[in-house]
């Protein structure tokens, strides 16, 4: 049977140590050998002679003769017999078939060895197999159970051994059960038995039973105590940096386990054989007798508010006493009038004495005041950053606890220098009662003034804030279209900011009176002048702002903005400057105001085509509701006259009977309509005496021209234009009459009209279309009390008259449909609590409602609380259009439901607990980023604050505070208290680990390490570098789970470190030192004695030659050389 032999890194480690030294001298040669060669002979040693080779054939002769060890087999043969009366199946007439053949069949498939089966002399069994190592021990396994009969047997071992034969992962026990081809089954541990049985062939039961029993007797060996000693003596007993307790652990061979400081136990537990374990625990109790008979506890009594200036900033004070005396333990007890001392005797008097001095002094020099501040002033003493507080500590040197707003608390603590506390106090208490006399104020100042009140970068609302230091001033966001500006501070000082920013504002308003004038194009240059010099002494003068259109805009209007009186004088002069560049006549039409609006036409249509026609002379209509009836004409003489008759006509035409008529035409048809220079349609007016106008480049209809007239002058144009184009299918879509058309009044309060308009006048806009009139709203009276005195009683103000012009019928429509938009206003009773939800985060909740349902809320004015219980009223106006009060106030009194249920819902989460758990656990009920916390929190839907180490140091550390609802809060405590119970449990054990197996037991990225830890539950800390000690670690965790750890790392050590040794000599054989590498260039390999030096005559061979060094089983052809034959 053949086997294949496999180079692995065991065999080659064996083959390496086969070596002897001299051999492995030739690799690596020291400076002595280099400057001495070797022989050729000692280098290239002869081989044996046939004769020789076959007389030793065992022992062969010279260098090569050395004993080299064999390289393991991979696969390997083994042969079982299985006694007639042990075999399961004995019919002998089928030998290689049936059942057994189906067994053997499977186990070879499943395990990959092989199987041969024969019949011995006695009917007896013979199996050989063969594989490799594993699969032969798994295949010799089922054997056993499954063609042999089975025994069983017990074996009694003591309950606390059975985990030593179960071993890590049962790792043990399985290989154990390979072994001995048996099955070994181990009692529960809730089990009380400790029988253990063993089910197998009478001989794998008795080699198993002899192992368990070797296990336990080794175990029998071992012994553990415990021995109470003090908490503070475990420093004394472990040593400076563990040097100690190692010492002993290494002289002894016992392991033993001190409690770390954040564990509050006081039991050390001894390991290890019972004689050293003897000796181990004789040395710690000499140390701790030592100890004990030198070592007092002292207190010292001070005050507990003193207690951190005895520390002092970052321990500074402590840090002197306890530089002086390293040995003496200073612990302060929070809540409580002492200090207590532990140390050396002497030591700790010497520290008594300076403490008592320290708190004396203190006490002399020191003072503390409480003063009672309403809370909700609180954060105002703070300031913004905590810029107040801060400004008033270092002012006065002292210290100010203001408790957190979770507390409630108005109680405000005091300490420092007893001058400093006068001052602070009186200062706080002088905040506080200017805040009490602090009012709020709301000044409604327009939008488009913000900016301007705010200046470039904020410069001007920088003055105003340095004018009025103690007045908070708060714009609203730029996005909330808000014009309310709130003011907040003391009474006085809000009246004189408010008086100082009204002021202000009226000089805008003054400052923001605008004209346009329309100046041709081609004076602008002029009114310029060289450099700017004539529209900058206009500005100066005039003290205006004047903004001409870009050079590249079609527009023509100077707009002046100013003073009104200002402006007129500026646009005076600019009109003269244009008057006497050019020819430029002006003149003034009588026309009613009341035709302005027809003649002007729809967006201007009509009286943009007569300037048109005439030239680009300008028509100057006065400002509607001005009651002026006259209209100024300016431009060239010619041109202005020509526009005076057009315009007079058109307006007796209105005022007599007019008849308008739209045509639909596509706009490229237009140009045929027009005709070459406008021919075709002067024509038709010139004929006619209608006048048609075409839709400009800005309208929206682009495809209406409208013919405008009398009658029958408009019927003839008409015809006219069909028969000059039939093929452009003119479309006649609307007629009108002047006879037809009315104007009706339709009186709506004026602070309705912006409602009825609705945004951007989108309403109007839709009842024009629909019915086809004109809407005309009066303009808006500043002050409704100044001409309601003129006015008659009981009729309507002006300002609240709303004119349609049209068809009676449509007007009569569209009145109604104005009406309709009045909003209506009901009141829905709501709980005023609930107001500040119902509004939401910046006003989003009341304004997501306004716009689902297009209604408008008004609540009751918030005030600063402490508020008048008369004006925290419960009622909500809605005001809107009818159609929607009802769905708004469903919608209002559905949302009030909702804030109820999540009220009480509140009030259920807002449970409160508080467990007291030692600060040196927290950072464990944290974990790593958060996430045991993280997961409790989730686990239980509950919110835990844990307190931070940077608070101040009267704040309890200890308490962690769970919110909601009761249940989960118990749950999470009791969580947390889990924990906690954990983790008194546990224990800390140095362990010595060699520094060069911690990167490969940590692995990559902390990847092995991790999973050690989560196997056996632990936590286990590597040295940093630079640490005096690199080979200890740390095993934190329960007693039997750090023990199972550190016995796991140990076998990866002595794994690792047998990887690292071999790897290091490897290393060492295959490559020669780095400092040779650096040496001068190497001279090759140098030999005393070759063959040929030895005469002149021969000399070094050439390796280049083939005939020289010729190759296996190739023919040579002879070396031809210059000067013939070699001889």
């Amino acid at each position: 049977m053949s086997s294949v032999a496999v180079l692995t890194q065991e065999s080659f480690a064996e083959h390496r140590s086969g070596l002897v030294p001299q051999q492995i001298k030739v690799a690596t040669l020291t400076s002595e050998e280099e400057s001495d060669p070797p022989t050729y002979k000692d280098a290239f040693p002869p081989l044996p002679e046939k004769a020789a080779c076959l007389e030793n054939a065992q022992e062969p002769a010279g260098a090569w003769s050395n004993k080299i060890r064999p390289i393991k087999a991979s696969v390997i043969t083994q042969v079982f017999h299985v006694p007639l009366e042990e075999r399961k199946y004995k019919d002998m007439n089928q030998f290689g078939e049936g059942e057994q053949a189906k067994i053997c069949l499977e186990i070879m498939q499943r395990t990959g060895a092989h199987l041969e089966l024969s019949l011995a002399k006695d009917q007896g069994l013979s199996i050989m197999v063969s594989g490799k190592l594993d699969a032969v021990m798994k295949a010799r396994k089922d054997i056993v159970a499954r063609l042999q009969t089975q025994a069983s047997a017990t074996v009694a071992i003591p309950k606390e051994h059975h985990r030593f034969v179960i071993g890590k992962n049962g790792e043990k026990l399985q290989d154990l059960e390979l072994k001995t081809a048996t099955k070994i089954q181990i009692p529960r541990p809730d089990d009380a038995s400790n029988q253990i049985r063993i089910t197998g062939t009478k001989e794998g039961i008795e080699k198993a039973r002899h192992e368990v029993l070797l296990i336990s007797a080794e175990q029998d060996k071992r012994a553990v105590e415990r021995l109470e000693v003090e908490k503070a003596f475990h420093p004394f007993i472990a040593g400076p940096y563990n040097r100690l307790v190692s010492e002993i652990m290494q002289e002894t061979g016992t392991r033993i386990n001190i409690p770390p400081p954040s564990v509050s136990r006081t039991e050390i537990v001894f390991t290890g054989e019972k004689e050293q374990l003897a000796q181990a625990v004789a040395r710690v109790k000499k140390i701790y007798e030592e100890k004990a008979n030198s070592f007092t506890v002292s207190a010292v009594s001070a005050p507990s508010w003193l207690h951190r200036f005895i520390i002092g900033k970052k321990g500074q004070n402590l840090a002197k006493i306890t530089q002086q005396m390293p040995k003496v333990h200073i612990e302060f007890t929070e809540g409580e009038d002492r200090i207590t001392l532990e140390g050396p005797t002497e030591d700790v008097s010497v520290a008594q004495e300076q403490i008592e001095a320290m708190v004396k002094d203190l006490i002399n020099r020191m003072d503390y005041v409480e003063i009672n501040i309403d809370h909700k002033f609180h954060r105002h003493l703070i300031g913004k950053s905590g810029a107040n507080i801060n400004r008033i500590k270092d002012q006065c040197k002292v210290s100010v606890r203001i408790p957190p707003d979770s507390e409630k608390s108005s109680l405000i603590r005091i300490e420092g220098d007893p001058q400093g506390v006068r001052q602070a106090k009186r200062e706080l208490l002088e905040l506080a009662s200017r805040m009490e006399n602090e009012r709020t104020k709301d000044l409604i100042i327009e939008q488009r003034f913000h900016r301007t009140i705010i200046g470039q970068k904020g410069e001007r609302i920088r003055e105003i804030r340095d004018k009025f230091p103690e007045v908070i001033i708060n714009f609203p966001d730029p996005a909330q279209k808000s014009d309310i500006v709130q003011l907040r501070g003391p009474k006085n000082e809000v009246e004189k900011c408010t008086k100082y920013m009204q002021k202000m504002v009226a000089d805008l308003v003054e400052n923001s009176y605008s004209i346009s004038v329309p100046i041709f194009k081609q004076f602008h240059k002029n009114i310029i002048g060289k450099g700017g010099a004539n529209i900058k002494k206009i500005r100066e003068e005039s003290n205006t702002k004047i903004d001409l259109p870009a050079e590249n805009s079609n527009s023509e209007t100077i707009v002046i903005t100013g003073k009104r009186a200002n402006c007129e004088a500026a646009r005076s002069r600019i009109l003269s400057i244009q008057k006497d560049l050019a020819n430029i006549a002006e003149v003034e039409v009588s026309i009613p105001a009341r035709l302005h609006n027809s003649l002007i036409g729809t967006k201007g249509r009509l009286i943009r085509s007569i300037m048109e026609e005439c030239g680009g002379v300008h028509i100057h209509f006065p400002v509607e509701g001005s009651g002026s009836d006259t209209v100024v004409i300016r431009g060239p003489s010619s041109d202005v006259e020509k526009a005076r008759k057009q315009l007079l006509h058109l307006a007796e035409e209105k005022q007599t009977k007019s008849f308008t008529v739209d045509i639909r035409a596509k706009p490229e048809y237009h140009k045929f309509l027009i005709g070459k220079g406008g021919g075709k349609i002067r024509k038709v007016r010139d004929s006619t005496g209608a006048r048609i106008v075409f839709p400009a480049a800005e309208d929206r209809e682009q495809d209406l021209i409208t013919i405008i007239g009398k009658e029958d002058a408009v019927r003839e144009a008409q015809r006219e234009l069909e028969a000059g184009q039939p093929w452009l299918h003119l479309s006649f879509c609307s007629v009108s009459s002047q006879e037809a058309q009315v104007t009706m009044e339709c009186t709506i309060p004026q602070k309705f009209h912006r409602s009825v308009m609705g945004p951007k006048g989108s309403k109007i806009q839709q009842i024009t279309r629909d019915y086809n009139v004109q809407i005309k709203f009066p303009d808006r009276e500043e002050n409704p009390g100044g001409e309601g005195k003129e006015a008659e009683p009981g009729s309507p103000r002006r300002c609240d008259i709303i004119l349609i012009s049209g068809r009676k019928e449509k007007c009569e429509a569209a009145k109604e449909a104005l009406e309709a938009l009045v909003p209506v206003t009901i009141e829905v009773e709501v709980p005023f609590d609930l107001h500040r939800y119902i509004i939401g985060q910046k006003g989003s909740g009341i304004r997501k409602m306004m716009d689902e349902f297009e209604v408008n809320r008004a609540l009751p004015p918030t005030l600063p609380a402490p508020r008048p219980s008369c004006l925290q009223s419960d009622i909500i106006a809605i005001t809107g259009l009818a159609a929607n009060l009802d769905r708004a106030k469903a919608g209002l009194l559905e949302r009030v439901k909702e804030l109820q249920a999540e009220q009480e819902d509140r009030a259920l989460r807002s449970f409160k607990l508080s467990v007291t758990v030692d600060p040196k656990y927290h950072p464990k009920i944290i974990g790593r980023k958060g996430a045991v916390i993280t997961q409790i929190r989730l686990e239980h839907d509950v919110n835990i604050q844990v307190p931070s180490s940077d608070r101040i140091l009267s704040q309890p550390q200890d308490q962690i505070t769970i919110t909601g609802y009761e249940k989960n809060t118990e749950a999470a405590r009791d969580a947390i208290l889990k924990i906690v119970g954990e983790l008194e449990q546990m224990v800390s054990e140095d362990v010595p680990l060699d520094h060069r197996v911690h990167a490969r037991i940590i692995g990559a990225r902390g990847k092995a390490i991790r999973k050690i830890m989560d196997e056996f539950k632990v936590d286990i800390r590597f040295p940093q570098s630079g640490a005096p000690d690199p080979n200890c670690v740390t095993v934190t965790g329960l007693p039997e789970n750090v023990e199972e750890a550190i016995d796991h790392i140990l076998n990866l050590e002595e794994e690792y470190l047998a990887d690292v040794v071999d790897s290091e000599a490897l290393q060492l054989y295959m490559k020669p030192p780095a400092h040779e590498e650096s040496k001068a260039p190497s001279k090759g390999f140098v030999v005393r004695d070759a063959p040929w030096t030895a005469s002149s005559s021969e000399k070094a061979p050439d390796m280049s030659s083939s005939e020289e060094f010729p190759s296996f089983g190739a023919q040579v052809a002879p070396k031809t050389l210059p000067w013939g034959p070699k001889r």
